[in-house]
């Protein structure tokens, strides 16, 4: 039985944490111009206005493998180093982009309106992208 909520949009999230070293270019930062290290958390949310016929809305086991995938990709990385950041600041903003571009490719709900990828770089500091899935 599909939900179809009146004014509603249901969200699910995942999150994982990991570490990679950056930094940041084209400006004086000070010490954020030297390679350094950031514990990151990412968290991964979708949403949508229609569950499918199991009551979900996506499956959070191939939300969970998708992020697992993704971290490990960028787990203990210098991330000035890949091309998915060739000729730009790895800057959380650009991470959470590129994130969540590559998330969307690996997702197959069929009822997601929007992705959107949260990152921080700190207890106080975090950056997010939101994609609309058409």
């Amino acid at each position: 039985m599909n939900s179809d909520p009146t004014n509603g949009v249901y969200a699910v999230a995942v999150e994982r944490d990991f570490t990679a070293t950056h930094f940041l270019v084209g400006g004086d930062w000070g010490p954020e111009n030297d390679p350094h290290q950031h514990y990151y958390k990412v968290e991964a949310q979708v949403e949508g206005r229609r569950l499918d016929r199991h009551g979900y809305l996506v499956d959070i086991v191939e939300l969970e493998a998708a992020l697992d995938d993704l971290v490990a990709r960028f787990r203990n990385s210098a991330l000035n180093e890949l091309p998915e950041f060739q000729g730009l600041n790895p800057s959380i903003e650009h991470f959470c982009r590129i994130i969540c571009h590559s998330l969307r490719e690996r997702l197959h709900g069929e009822n997601l309106s929007a992705l959107t990828v949260k990152i921080w770089e700190s207890a106080i500091a975090w950056a997010s992208f939101r994609q609309e899935v058409l």
